[in-house]
């Protein structure tokens, strides 16, 4: 990939017809290496988030070991990229064909189950030609947890009740070397107490069971900035984790893990757009819904952005945006703020695109190239700079 300066000298460089993705290698390395040495556990990166190959390998040389698949073609894709890497996978509904290639293949020995049905298809695809059972399987309950911090809830479809876990806690010691208990609070969680919630029915689950616990995982949901969501700092999370993960009946030396996604790739990339047409407060860009933009469309979320003119003049009005495609709901209602005087040709830099955005991208209605290069610059927003400030006051986290 070229390497420039910033989105300027993309746009001016380039002054490109499609959307051009613009990476910074440094930002996720600086998340990376923010997670492995913050985090008082084992972080595993959740593939799904951005599965580009660069981005795994700039993760793995900033420490990331450890990486949380969720489907077949997401192991081959972090076996073929990271050799050496430990991949667990994290979907807890999977085909008898994938477990087997997985496990016997690629060399993958966690899995999650939240039933006793895919307990016992994992189990039975383990086994050897011979018949005989696998003997260094380690296997995860992921429980159903609330997502109320969260902005984008994760607690209705996967998960079993906390009612089901001890028949399942039970069953699964009977078959692994090593068991663990996940969950997931939801993506964007605002605030660390949903750490606390999640945890303390893990507690509940593993009095009820009484069985030898060697892992917990405390799943994915830390946040990242966007407009209007400024989350406390991760530390605060870390710490909320932390000590509620050491007053849990567990093993003395069991494993606390996580599975950061949204927040080691968020500030990897953003995207450069080009206004083709504009209707009063609606703008025509050349991405949108089915492209790096699905989150804008879909579920309302908005994006940091600038345009990259050095001629405007006027205040700032609020837009909509349209996708290039020829679906009505290929819209963006945001609202996105924008000099008032923007036009068609002008070109616009949306940023925090790293987490979801580059990997949802789809070619339809024949729309979706982009160009990749990397920038210099830093992302519009960061938690990992060190230069958020918050009062005094509001600095301590209080379990009380």
């Amino acid at each position: 990939m070229h390497t420039y300066p910033d989105a300027w000298s993309v746009a001016r460089a380039l002054t490109p017809d499609e959307p051009v993705i613009l990476n910074r290698p440094h930002a996720a390395a600086r998340a990376a290496r923010f997670f492995v040495e913050k985090f008082p556990g084992k972080p595993l990166y959740a593939v799904k988030a951005n599965p580009s190959p660069d981005l795994l390998r700039i993760l793995w040389d900033n420490g990331i070991v450890k990486y949380d698949v969720a489907s077949i073609a997401e192991v081959r894709l972090a076996r073929a990229t990271l050799p050496e890497a430990d991949l667990c996978f994290m979907h807890p509904v999977k085909t008898a064909r994938a477990v087997r290639e997985a496990y016997f293949q690629h060399g993958v020995k966690t899995f999650v189950f939240d039933t006793a049905e895919e307990l016992e298809k994992i189990v039975e695809a383990c086994r050897s030609d011979a018949g005989e059972a696998a003997t260094d399987l380690r296997l995860l309950l992921r429980l159903r947890v609330s997502s109320e911090y969260a902005e984008l809830s994760l607690a209705s479809k996967f998960g079993c009740d906390l009612g089901d876990a001890t028949a399942l806690l039970q069953m699964a010691r009977q078959h692994c070397d090593w068991l663990g208990i996940a969950f997931h609070v939801g993506s964007q969680a605002m605030s660390p107490f949903a750490y606390v919630q999640a945890l303390d029915r893990v507690r509940a689950a593993i009095a009820e069971a009484s069985v030898v616990i060697d892992m917990i995982d405390v799943g994915g949901g830390f946040p990242s900035i966007y407009p209007g969501m400024e989350p406390p700092p991760l530390e605060d999370y870390f710490q909320i984790i932390h000590q509620h993960f050491y007053a849990l009946p567990i093993a003395y030396n069991a494993e606390l893990w996580c599975e950061p996604g949204r927040a080691l790739c968020a500030e990897y990339s953003s995207l450069i757009v080009r206004v083709e047409k504009r209707r009063g407060d609606e703008l025509y860009i050349n991405d949108g819904a089915y492209g790096a933009l699905y989150d804008a469309a879909h579920v309302g979320w908005r994006f940091p952005l600038r345009a990259l003119e050095d001629d405007l003049r006027d205040p700032e009005e609020e837009f909509a945006f349209y996708g290039p495609t020829c679906d009505d709901a290929d819209y963006m209602r945001g609202p996105f703020p924008l000099p008032g005087d923007i036009q068609a040709g002008d070109y616009i830099e949306i940023g925090m695109l790293g987490a979801y955005g580059a990997a949802m991208k789809t070619g339809f209605n024949g729309f979706g190239d982009a160009e990749q290069v990397i920038v210099d610059d830093e992302p519009m927003a960061s938690l990992y700079r060190g230069d958020r400030e918050r009062p005094a006051s509001d600095n301590v986290v209080s379990l009380r």
